[in-house]
């Protein structure tokens, strides 16, 4: 029974997390356009847009999520 109820939380919490990734995406875009980072340090955050994007489209919402809130964290953004 305690199976049955992780898998259910685990099939219904998925959706919210794949919902995450495009709304991250649009913070990280809005957010380079006003940032003064150096060309390494934007170059970085590029790299890391472009992962997490990939990972999303792969179906690897966690690892898209983490991907992209490192980027958000050297735009100073939440």
């Amino acid at each position: 029974m305690k199976l049955l109820t992780f898998l259910t939380a685990l099939a219904l919490a998925a959706p919210a997390v794949a919902g995450q990734c495009p709304m991250d995406m649009a913070k990280i875009d809005a957010a380079m356009s006003e940032a003064s980072l150096s060309e390494s340090e934007m170059a970085t955050v590029k790299e890391l847009r472009a992962l997490g994007e990939e990972q999303h489209e792969a179906g690897d919402h966690a690892a898209s999520v983490a991907t992209l809130a490192e980027a958000k964290t050297l735009l100073g953004i939440e």
